[in-house]
């Protein structure tokens, strides 16, 4: 069935909000490796900031860092509390934007929210509706584009299975790991050696660029 996009990126906020609100100011503090020039609460300032910006119109394709370091520098004296009820406030005018144009935002909180687990040491949301969705679209949307002029690569989860061409059995680069890790290497939150710890078959280091869809890949590992 389809993945509804808008009420995965509510539980997605709601999953984001129970893992932040109670934060002490030192937990708040931590840096997030993922993201690592930003702390929690910087973090947070991210997520709420582009839900504003989203619905004022304010949204450049490329979600440069002069945009998104407007929205953290404009809430830099803000608490934990402060953001989760701006959050709270634009989320329905966010959600009645998204259902009117397009769902990019469920990305946004899928990703950040793993970002925040990974800085605070609480799993969850691994097995979500929404980053099954993410990882498809980047996998057939973004991926995809990057690899088609290279030899066939699979990617082989415990459940899910991506190739750019033909079979996973004819692949001439195979990775395996994990469904979740397969999913956040696709936007850009494992390493190099953690790309080269799961090839299986072949050479992965020509596709190393493909997964830099969001940047540069993580110099150190990362986990949830």
């Amino acid at each position: 069935m389809p993945v509804d996009a808008v009420e995965e990126w509510s539980r997605g906020q709601q999953r984001v909000i129970e893992l932040v609100a109670d934060l002490p100011p030192e937990r708040a503090d931590l840096r997030v490796p993922a993201c690592p020039d930003w702390t929690v609460r910087d973090l947070l300032s991210h997520m709420v900031g582009l839900g504003v910006d989203v619905v004022a119109g304010d949204e450049p394709d490329d979600h440069n860092e002069t945009w998104t370091g407007r929205q953290v520098q404009a809430r830099r004296g803000h608490d934990v509390a402060a953001l989760v009820a701006e959050w709270q406030a634009v989320a329905e005018p966010l959600r009645d934007w998204m259902r009117a144009n397009n769902t990019r935002p469920l990305g946004d909180v899928i990703i950040h929210e793993q970002d925040l687990r990974g800085a605070l040491g609480v799993p969850g949301g691994q097995d979500s509706e929404g980053v099954r969705a993410i990882r498809e679209r980047f996998a057939g949307g973004r991926f995809a584009p990057r690899v088609e002029d290279l030899p066939p690569i699979a990617l082989v989860g415990e459940t899910w299975t991506w190739v750019s061409r033909g079979s996973a059995e004819d692949a001439e680069v195979v990775l395996r790991a994990s469904d979740f890790d397969l999913a956040r290497a696709l936007v850009t939150r494992r390493s190099a050696n953690q790309l080269r710890n799961w090839t299986v078959r072949g050479d992965v280091t020509p596709y190393l660029g493909a997964f830099a869809m969001l940047g540069p890949l993580p110099s150190a590992d990362l986990t949830e």
